[in-house]
């Protein structure tokens, strides 16, 4: 929430600007493209970090008065894929459960997502249902996370075969008699066929041996939701970023059709969004394929919103989805672009390819918080956006409940909120009457009178009810679900109001190649969030990963040669990256892991956005970034060290590995390379130099004092160890500091912490397991009581129950 690196004034090139000039560019490129290329000659590219408000007047510009539909988002990567297996089935995009519904089911099942790190609040509410309830958990995901500890039960399928698992699914519950005839005949329409093809060749043999797991446990998890009616399937990335990622959700959702595991309290499928208001975006149309309100582009929507927004030039066909549009933008078919809170130089698939693009583009201009992300470096205009805690309007979370956000910091510098600079520019761009909103309340009441126009029940996004609220009513309101609980009532909203049952099937599965043997996995981490634009400057948040890893299975890092540290490339054949290798047993044999987080702000690697490939799902055009043909090699590097500077920050370290790692009062750079290290010297700070160098193992440690003050370290090493950093990081904030600091270590110091695991409270895991020993702690929440690490907020308490577990097994070992 600090103003480190934040951009506070509009800048025109490198210069800074007035508002009145910097929007006055804009409108005139924009329009003068329109002019002279037609609308979809401009496009713009916006985000799930946008609030409803700000969504809702960047949609009605793009696709009501400049007239194209090439306005899409930063959610088609993570939830499109899900709202087209909704429109499919329920003839809407309509996520037909609550959060309540976890607290009422007997089975909870997990797909693609790792909800002890991606969603702690989630998990915790999860495992209160499991302490309270016996409500039972399965984890379906190719690789044993932390949310598999514990579980009941974890499916380590083959990446990609979701769709033959429902099918397989679906033909037991069929066999078994637990479909439901009734709800079948009376609410849902199957195409001619349908059943036969679930009944032949989905047999657990069969099905097992798509999936690559043990038939046994295949059969447990079958047996298991057949017997348990009250059964939530929450499924996340690892369902949605697939090639046949709506294939996957409709293959969910057919078997709570089927069943009639739907609109009943504690039954139903359940997409989770992976954005604070990813749904919000979904309702104000702010895809290039759907209209505001939750409706398409069927020509009596087209002309029904043109009418509400008096618009003169209605987009009647869908737009260019995210990879199309940067696709478009790099053959020169869009000369203005406009990017608002997100980083596609880093997330989108093949990045390498869009940072072509956008250095090709025209035009770009860049609304964001911060000066420097990679993504600004291609822009000819920035804008300052109002960040998270300055931001006013409304979200939608997961499960269609909507809150007010309300300010709690005021706007600094000259940043203005995403809906006052979008409609500052369409004013400009002559429709001064159409945006004229004063506040967000203005912007709100119109997108609820919207969604009530002409709905004469086809769709169940109605807020109606809030279409004429005052600006005193909306700043005071208090968070509601709009639909109540979809489809209690068998209605779908189709036009027969019943659902579909769609025809899926298992496409084959990448197989190894020569050249691209690995399958490559990507994702997040714990405690940061896509780009680290923000998340990256945070002390706390850079302890418990600090460094871009490649998680690979004993079984292929010892065929490759890779021992844990050891740099790696990773390679696909749309680039390449390095990083930190780390072998885990949670990987499957021939499958790698990288995080989306790094860029080129932060590290000299771990570029995972260059690797993936830029193929997408036919039906929702998100990219498939979990299954991508790669190979790795070690990387031999001749020495490694870390830099420590006190507030000082080189723009470049001259080395082939280095990660910049934020810490208390300046950073610490992990480094790697070959050659003379020496040359890294030009990185320090002036000032007085203490110095000890040790040829035999080729060990240099330098350190510079500037009045009495720790101002840079240098350590680096060819063959011996290296120190803990903690205790030089924390003399950074010492007011004097002597030459023992060459020791990396004080007299009467701290033992070693050890790597972080509860980032909350900053306790580390030589902590831990000395309390466990000292204390005899036996379970979770007396690790809690002891040091007060999982009792916020939780995301670490997996963790926890490891270390425990292995501690109690090490102690039973011993006693034997």
């Amino acid at each position: 929430m600090g103003l480190t690196g934040r951009l506070l004034h509009p800048m025109v090139g490198q210069k800074r600007a007035s508002w009145d000039k910097a929007l006055d560019l804009v409108a005139k490129r924009f329009r003068d493209a329109v002019e002279r290329h037609g609308p979809d000659s401009v496009a713009f590219y916006v985000s799930g970090q946008l609030l409803t408000e700000d969504y809702y007047v960047a949609n009605k510009l793009m696709k009501g008065f400049i007239g194209s539909a090439n306005i899409d988002t930063n959610s088609r990567l993570c939830m499109s894929s899900a709202v087209a297996g909704h429109n499919r089935a329920f003839g809407e995009d309509i996520v037909p459960a609550s959060y309540d519904d976890l607290d009422e089911a007997d089975l909870i099942v997990l797909v693609g997502s790792n909800t002890a790190w991606c969603h702690p609040i989630v998990y915790q509410r999860i495992q209160a249902a499991r302490a309270e309830r016996g409500t039972k958990l399965v984890v379906i995901d190719p690789r044993r996370t932390e949310t598999c500890e514990g579980a009941d039960l974890h499916l380590p399928l083959r990446p990609g075969t979701d769709v033959a698992l429902f099918n397989g699914l679906l033909a037991w519950c069929d066999r078994a008699g637990v479909t439901d005839p009734g709800f079948l005949a009376d609410h849902v329409s199957a195409p001619e066929g349908f059943w036969e093809h679930v009944r032949a060749a989905h047999d657990v043999w069969t099905t097992a041996r798509t999936c690559d797991v043990a038939p046994a446990l295949l059969q447990q998890f079958y047996e298991l939701f057949a017997a348990t009616p009250r059964a939530v399937t929450l499924f996340s990335q690892g369902i949605n970023q697939s090639i046949r990622g709506t294939d996957q959700v409709n293959a969910i959702i057919n078997v709570h059709l089927a069943t009639g595991r739907i609109g009943r309290p504690g039954a139903a499928p359940f997409s989770i969004t992976g954005q604070p208001n990813a749904m919000g975006g979904r309702e104000v149309g702010g895809l290039a394929s759907t209209l505001a309100a939750h409706m398409d582009f069927a020509p009596e929507n087209v002309a029904r919103v043109g009418r509400f927004w008096a618009a003169p030039t209605m987009a009647t066909r869908p737009g260019l989805k995210a990879v199309d549009l940067f696709r478009a933008i790099g053959e020169g078919r869009i000369k203005a672009l406009w990017i608002m809170a997100t980083n596609p130089a880093v997330s989108l698939p093949d990045a390498g390819r869009v940072r072509e693009a956008l250095a090709a583009c025209p035009f770009v201009v860049v609304s964001d918080v911060i000066v420097d992300t990679d993504s600004s470096a291609f822009a000819h205009v920035r804008l300052p956006a109002a960040a998270w805690g300055e931001k006013d309007g409304t979200v939608t979370n997961s499960d269609r409940t909507i809150s007010r956000q309300r300010p709690f910091m005021a706007l600094p510098g000259q940043a203005r909120p995403d809906w006052w600079i979008v409609k500052e520019v369409a004013r400009r761009m002559g429709w001064r009457n159409a945006f004229a909103y004063e506040r967000p309340a203005d912007i709100w009441r119109e997108h609820a009178r919207l969604t009530a126009y002409q709905n004469d029940g086809a769709r169940l996004l109605d807020l109606r009810s809030h279409a004429t609220i005052g600006n005193e009513a909306y700043d005071a309101m208090e968070p509601f679900r709009w639909g109540g609980t979809p489809f209690a009532d068998g209605r779908f909203s189709t036009p027969d109001g019943r659902a579909r049952l769609v025809p899926v099937s298992q496409i084959d599965v990448q197989r190894p190649l020569r050249d691209w043997a690995l399958t490559l996995n990507t994702g997040r981490y714990r405690d940061q969030w896509h780009t680290m634009t923000r998340t990256g400057l945070s002390p706390r948040l850079a302890r418990h990963r600090e460094e871009p890893l490649v998680e690979l299975h004993p079984q292929d890092a010892q065929a490759l040669r890779i021992v844990d540290g050891d740099l790696a490339r990773v390679a696909t054949p749309q680039g390449d990256s390095l990083f930190r290798a780390r072998i885990s047993e949670g990987q499957r044999p021939g499958e790698i892991f990288t995080p989306i987080h790094w860029t080129d702000q932060q590290s000299s690697g771990g570029r995972t956005g260059l690797l993936p490939r830029s193929l997408v799902d036919p039906h929702s055009g998100q990219p498939g970034f979990k299954s991508t043909p790669a190979r790795v090699e070690r990387i031999a590097t001749e020495w490694r060290g870390f830099l420590i500077l006190r507030g000082h920050q080189p723009a470049r370290i001259p080395c082939l590995w280095a990660t910049r790692i934020a810490v208390p009062d300046g950073v610490l750079y992990e480094i790697a390379g070959n050659g003379d290290p020496a040359r890294l010297e030009a990185c320090l700070p002036r000032g007085d130099r203490v110095e000890a160098i040790d040829a035999a193992r080729g060990t240099r440690r330098t350190a510079i004092i500037t009045a009495g003050r720790l101002t840079g370290v240098l350590f680096v090493t060819r063959t011996g160890l290296l120190p803990s950093r903690d205790w030089l990081i924390g003399q950074l904030e010492a007011e004097s500091v002597g030459a023992s600091v060459l020791a990396a270590r004080g007299p009467g110091s701290q033992p070693d912490k050890g790597p972080t695991v509860c980032v909350c409270f900053d306790v580390g895991l030589h902590q831990i397991m000395a309390a466990i020993r000292a204390q005899k702690l036996v379970d979770v929440p007396s690790i809690g009581q002891a040091l007060g690490a999982g009792t916020n907020c939780g995301s670490c308490r997996p963790a926890l129950a490891s270390i425990l577990a292995q501690i109690q097994e090490e102690t039973l070992l011993a006693a034997e």
